[in-house]
């Protein structure tokens, strides 16, 4: 009978030779070696039982405590402008100069300088009277300012309109600006005195009354140092020129910057840090 030639067929051809291993090693070594590879082969691959998504201590973000400041606190360059609405007539329009010397404008630069995170819409519209400001003010609300700087009155005045009439739209003007908890300036304005001295003392005398009542800040004269000056104002003798607005500037700035550091003070928190 012929023997067959054919070796044995095993199911598990081993990696390392017999010779190579001791008499006696038996299953139990061969698990021993495998789980050895298998937990190299682990370690060298970068393999591990982390669920989907998970970081390890190593790879966890470092986050800095003056980043978890800032995120308490609202700070940083995410942090939202802060609207100014410059609400007048052709004054704040800016009727005959370019929009950058318009004071609005002049106003946004000089806020940026002193480091102030506002921006300065112009709602300046050419011969609005405060009878149109009643009209416009739910306009100027949903532009959310935070301070509206109130410039209106001079065309009512310049059309010899009745002070009552304009006193009650520039009150109702006022009121509905607080209503929304925005706060105001109140820029006043006077008028040459060939209208009449009568005339002329309640024009001006309204806007201190006005101040006083609704309890805001005035700006005495809105074109304190720049009226009757020839250099200073366009041909008509009424407008300023570019130059005439740097001093119109200066005069809203006078009064808005206190307001702006009170409400830098009163919104300082001291929040602790979050464990």
């Amino acid at each position: 009978m012929m023997k067959d030639s054919r070796q044995p067929q095993h199911s598990f051809n081993p990696i390392v030779s017999r010779a190579a291993i001791p008499s006696g090693f038996g299953w139990i070594g061969w698990h021993f070696i495998l789980s050895a590879l298998m937990f190299c082969c682990l370690v060298f691959v970068g393999c591990d039982f982390r669920e989907e998504g998970e970081l390890s201590p190593s790879e966890s973000p470092k986050v800095r405590p003056e980043a978890k400041i800032q995120k308490i606190r609202g700070l940083g360059q995410a942090d939202p402008l802060l609207n100014i609405v410059a609400f007048g007539d052709s004054l704040t329009a800016g009727l005959g100069v370019s929009p950058d010397q318009t004071y609005p404008a002049r106003l946004e630069k000089r806020l940026q300088a002193a480091g102030y995170r506002y921006r300065v819409i112009n709602a300046g519209v050419s011969g609005e009277t405060t009878a149109g400001g009643v009209r416009r003010v739910e306009w100027i609300l949903k532009n959310q300012p935070t301070y509206v700087i109130l410039e209106l009155g001079a065309n009512d005045a310049l059309r010899g309109q009745p002070l009552e009439q304009s006193a009650r739209n520039l009150t109702a003007i006022i009121a509905r600006l607080q209503e929304a908890g925005v706060g105001i300036i109140l820029a006043g304005m006077k008028i040459p005195l060939n209208y009449g001295e009568a005339y002329t003392q309640e024009f001006e005398s309204m806007y201190g009354e006005l101040a006083d009542q609704f309890q805001i800040p005035l700006i005495p004269f809105f074109l304190e140092g720049v009226a009757a000056q020839r250099e200073l104002n366009q041909g008509d003798g009424i407008h300023p020129t570019g130059e005439g607005y740097a001093f119109v500037t200066e005069n809203v700035w006078r009064v808005l910057e206190p307001m702006l550091q009170q409400r830098a003070h009163d919104s300082k928190t001291t929040t602790p840090l979050l464990d």
